[in-house]
Parts: structure tokens; C-alpha cells; sequence
């Protein structure tokens, strides 16, 4: 398995953030990871990323403990945070050229062109990040953490504040690279995560309460729709 998730636990003074969960993601797997606002789905993929220390549990990726191997998985894995963070003075060649420098990329040129043309930044490649829209600015935050070609991906709402063109756009892209690598993203918009994912897991209040594949979901409710099981799941 790509990411091993093994009774994680975060607390927040008397609150559990994340409370003794466990789930597993393999290679060439998209997997959609939902939840209401503060169910513990950004907490839980900081901790994955190693950008936030865990109270409990283990995570592995590719094998690798997070805590004792930080640079490491660091190098393994592309990460979208849900608050992109951007140099908004630079351009955007330059900023891929400081994030390819970090990663100590060989041949950056070669590596930045793919990205751009990845991520359908062509248009904008020669404008300053802060000259962007809110959609341009998410593609790069993609190209960002694609340009070290991770194993795994990790994407906190990777569409958010795209049009519905650039939504599509997007979507092929991470079909694309699911095919061979590891892809665990959060999303709002439950019609992606139905075109993107053939499985899903559902967090409510730091707890799993659903992990399954997208089809035998759907059976456990009338209508059949993604959005009537997250509704009856994530109910207070």
C-alpha cells in the first residue's frame, strides 16, 4: 500500500480532531476522502504530508514512517493544500524554477515545460502568479506539486474556484495520473468525486464511518445518489 493510515489520533485540548482511525490507499487508486467542515479531513492530510504531528497512530507511505522519515516522504509525495500558497510577486516559471530548486530536480526547464503544459498553464506562463485568476492560481499550486513526479498525491479541494471548463480540464489531468499513482483528495463537490473515484471514504466528527467503493455506497441509499449516503452519514 501506498499510504497507511493506522489508528490516528489529534487532539485540540479537549476536542479529538481525528479520533483512532485507520484506512489504507493503494497504487494507481483514486480515492475521494469527504467529509462536513471540521470533520478532520485538512488535519488528517497534513498529518499524511508530515506538516502536522499526530497524537496517536502511524502513517506509512510507500513504507516510510512519516515522523521518522520527514524529508523523505516529503519527496514522495505532491501536496494541494486547501490554502495554496503562493508567491504572488513572482512569475510563474520562476516560482516552479524555486520549487524544482527545492527538490533539487534535474534538467528544472525540461520538467517546468511538462508541468505547464500538464496543468494548462500554456496561456498564463508568462504572468506573475498575482496577476492570476482564483483558478489559474490552483493550477499552479497543481504544477507545484507535480513537478517532482511524487508517488502520491495528496489534494485538499483541488478544484476550488475553477469554472466549470477548467473543472473538466483538471479532472482529466488527475484521471491521468491515477493511472499510475497514488491519489487521495478531499472534495466539496460530490460530482467529481462520483466522475473521479471508484471508491470513497467518509469522515464525520474524526471518525470513518464509511470506506467502500463508490457503487456499493449508492446502494445503501433510495435514490441512489452520492450525496443522499453523505447526507444520512455526516447528520448531527
Amino acid at each position: 500500500m501506498s499510504i497507511q493510515v493506522s489508528n490516528l489520533t489529534k487532539v485540540y485540548g479537549k476536542q479529538k480532531a481525528i479520533d483512532d482511525i485507520s484506512f489504507n490507499v493503494g497504487k494507481a487508486e483514486i480515492v475521494g476522502f469527504l467529509g462536513p467542515n471540521g470533520a478532520g479531513k485538512s488535519t488528517t492530510l497534513k498529518i499524511i504530508t508530515g506538516y502536522l504531528q499526530q497524537d496517536g497512530g502511524n502513517v506509512l507511505v510507500s513504507g516510510q514512517n512519516v515522523n521518522k522519515e520527514p524529508l523523505a516522504i516529503k519527496s514522495l509525495i505532491g501536496y494541494l493544500p486547501e490554502a495554496n500558497p503562493l508567491y504572488y510577486e513572482m512569475y510563474i516559471r520562476e516560482y516552479l524554477e524555486f520549487i524544482a530548486g527545492l527538490h533539487k530536480i534535474e534538467n528544472p526547464k525540461e520538467k517546468i515545460a511538462d508541468v505547464i503544459e500538464v496543468t494548462g498553464l500554456s496561456v498564463e506562463a508568462n504572468k506573475k502568479i498575482g496577476q492570476l485568476s482564483k483558478g489559474y492560481k490552483q493550477r499552479v499550486g497543481l504544477a507545484a506539486a507535480l513537478i517532482h513526479d511524487p508517488e502520491v498525491l495528496i489534494l485538499d479541494e483541488p478544484t476550488s474556484g475553477l469554472d466549470p471548463n477548467q473543472i473538466i480540464e483538471i479532472r482529466e489531468v488527475i484521471k491521468t495520473l491515477g493511472q499510475n499513482k497514488t491519489v487521495l483528495f478531499s472534495s466539496h463537490i460530490l460530482q467529481e468525486v462520483e466522475a473521479l473515484c471508484d471508491r470513497v471514504i467518509i469522515i464525520n466528527k474524526g471518525k470513518i464511518v464509511a470506506d467502500d467503493l463508490l457503487v456499493n455506497l449508492k446502494k445503501t441509499s433510495e435514490s441512489g445518489s452520492l450525496e443522499e449516503v453523505f447526507r444520512i452519514l455526516t447528520k448531527n
